[in-house]
């Protein structure tokens, strides 16, 4: 991206998302037993899991727009990298979202349906409607005509909406993970990461209004409970008498 000068919430923004993905990139580690069926009770709901985090501040200070920084290199660097740290998430259960076990891209009671270049509409398994996102995704995110990196260089006027596209994609691919995969996410000890990731994306587009409510209501649940930061732990309340 442009040189930019970095303020402390970007950075600490970066920080974030740096160590989810370091984290998401060691655990390779196989849930044990068979993909179980889709659930359908909403076990990501259940307090034990939601109270798992890797932060335990505020994420809505880490998506404000920094003053020294320009508006699109802002939505271009981190849709970027929630690109990139969506597709390491949904890559640790990929081995378990195949056409057998997720014949539709399903989240809560919604299908998702894949719409080509000419508008066309088809109906594909969870594995083939994340293949075309996440190609597209890359596509769009690797031209230097739309997500420039040279100095000078100026972003597309369809720019706005290229990136509102994207995060709707990305907004359905975690909404699958957590309505067919959460039981292998917690197999592999990583709901803490996932619901952090899922925290700061929907707080991220929020911010810019970069996905239709009438698109994320269904999970507006989980929403609700993930981007309330988490109460004081009893030794932050602690203060030391002198």
């Amino acid at each position: 991206m442009h040189s930019q000068k970095t303020s402390k919430s970007g950075l600490s923004c970066k920080m974030v998302l740096q160590a989810v993905g370091k984290v998401l990139r060691k655990s390779k580690t196989k849930p044990n037993g068979k993909k179980p069926p889709a659930e359908e009770k909403k076990h990501y709901l259940e307090p034990e899991y939601t109270k798992v985090r890797v932060v335990d501040f505020d994420l809505k200070e880490l998506v404000v727009l920094p003053r020294e920084i320009d508006l699109n290199e802002w939505l271009a660097s981190n849709t970027t990298t929630f690109f990139n740290l969506i597709n390491l998430q949904y890559s640790t259960i990929s081995e378990f979202c195949t056409g057998d076990t997720c014949l539709a891209m399903t989240a809560c009671n919604t299908i998702y349906y894949w719409y080509d270049e000419r508008g066309k509409k088809t109906k594909c398994t969870a594995p083939q409607y994340v293949d075309f996102v996440m190609s597209l995704v890359q596509k769009l995110v690797t031209d230097e005509e739309i997500f420039p990196t040279k100095y000078g260089k100026e972003f597309p006027n369809s720019f706005e909406s290229l990136v509102k596209k994207i995060c709707r994609y990305l907004f359905h691919v975690l909404a699958h993970i957590y309505w067919a995969h959460f039981k292998e996410t917690v197999a592999l000890e990583l709901q803490g990461h996932l619901n952090t990731l899922y925290a700061h994306f929907i707080v991220f587009v929020r911010e810019f209004n970069l996905v239709d409510p009438k698109e994320t209501c269904i999970m507006d649940d989980l929403s609700e409970v993930l981007c309330t930061p988490l109460p004081p732990s009893p030794q932050q309340n602690h203060v030391t008498e002198r």
